[in-house]
């Protein structure tokens, strides 16, 4: 019999406050490596908040609290002794609007690595290449690296925004909505590229478009009012849900 991997991400009865405000409650799931998770759910639901909690993210705004525990590969993120820096390094984020830094393409790859003191002009040629290669941007750019960022157009932008993650060399990539602001052409690169990236990261994607979960991902996970509803393979979750609300989400007949 075959051994299952064990997962790289589990939350374990983890409550998330903003000030005075419960905005998750309870949340218990794990992430197995290597597979594209699509949390999905109405707007202020938490999914956002959630997927921000997994690279302390949420440690920006003044006033959270979290209670319970969320293990990164046996490791409680949220104690006093890690380092969030750390652990956006290892966990990168990828935000709904493209937000390329006003640099070269080359810089905005390599300001990570930098920023963490790799100074070797040969690794860091490597690593950019491997990262835009991985991006599905190296074909495009490769003659003008030392062009502004800011030219691509918003489909590039985002790609580049990938390819500026997975240059820290991260296990998980976070995406918070990643095709919103993206034209279909765009969004159907992207995609194609999520569904790639999962033979070497583990990929959890905010969503709210129905279709584009079915398509990029092998779990789903339904949020609503800050509760975890249900989890479970995405095509069991859209064929055959348990909780009848989350069938009424996915067939529209929600509210």
């Amino acid at each position: 019999m075959v051994e299952e991997t064990p997962p790289i991400v589990v939350v374990e009865d983890l409550d998330f406050y903003y000030s005075d405000f419960h905005a998750l409650k309870k949340i218990n799931m794990s992430f197995k490596p290597n597979q594209v998770t699509a949390l999905i759910g109405p707007s202020g639901c938490g999914k956002s908040t959630f997927l921000r909690l997994l690279n302390r993210m949420n440690d920006l705004i003044p006033g959270t609290k979290v209670r319970g525990r969320l293990l990164f590969e046996g490791i409680n993120l949220y104690d006093p002794t890690i380092d969030p820096v750390e652990i956006r390094r290892r966990v990168g984020m990828v935000f709904q609007k493209p937000n390329p830094f006003p640099k070269s393409i080359y810089n905005n790859v390599s300001y990570g690595p930098r920023l963490y003191g790799l100074k070797d002009s040969k690794q860091l040629d490597e690593l950019v290449y491997k990262a835009l290669n991985q991006a599905a941007l190296w074909d495009e750019v490769k003659d003008i690296l030392q062009r502004s960022a800011m030219d691509l157009s918003g489909g590039q932008q985002q790609r580049l925004c990938i390819a500026r993650a997975l240059a820290m060399e991260p296990d998980v990539l976070l995406m918070d909505e990643p095709t919103s602001a993206l034209d279909p052409i765009a969004t159907s690169r992207i995609e194609e590229l999520v569904k790639d990236l999962k033979k070497d990261y583990t990929v959890i994607i905010v969503t709210h478009n129905m279709q584009q979960a079915a398509r990029v991902s092998d779990e789903t996970a339904f949020f609503y009012m800050g509760e975890l509803i249900e989890m479970g393979a995405t095509e069991t979750i859209f064929t055959k849900p348990k909780v009848e609300q989350t069938e009424h989400y996915i067939t529209g007949r929600f509210g």
